[in-house]
């Protein structure tokens, strides 16, 4: 059975760092495109990262710079470093992957099959 559990969630001062996991189970996370995606309270669902199965990687205009996204191949977990946190990134956290192998990652929600059940990101002091 294919699932993705996400971890790492908390909470965290502005200006500090997490990091989020997202563990993949029943399934090769290598070979499909992940994305991490956000939602917060009254607010759509955001593409916020993704890596494509070759490597390349993607970000929003408003992490750029701040949050980074790498893959373990080993663990078959992809992870999304964030630093320099501000209140405005506060949210549920979700990875999601691609059903589609080889493709090349979007931050469209929609082009996403299999989601984790979040975890919750807090910023402030």
């Amino acid at each position: 059975q294919l699932q993705l559990v996400e971890s790492g969630g908390g909470l965290v001062q502005p200006g500090g760092s997490l990091r989020l996991s997202c563990a993949a189970s029943g399934f090769t996370l290598y070979y499909y495109a992940i994305g991490w995606f956000r939602q917060a309270p009254g607010k759509e669902r955001e593409g916020v990262s993704c890596f494509s199965s070759g490597g390349s990687s993607n970000y929003a205009d408003s992490v750029k710079g701040r949050f980074t996204i790498s893959r373990d191949n080993a663990k078959n977990t992809v992870y999304l470093q964030m630093n320099s946190l501000k209140p405005e990134d506060a949210a549920i956290y979700y990875c999601a992957a691609d059903g589609i192998l080889f493709r090349q990652c979007q931050l469209s929600a929609h082009e996403y099959d299999y989601w984790g059940q979040g975890t919750q990101v807090t910023v402030s002091s």
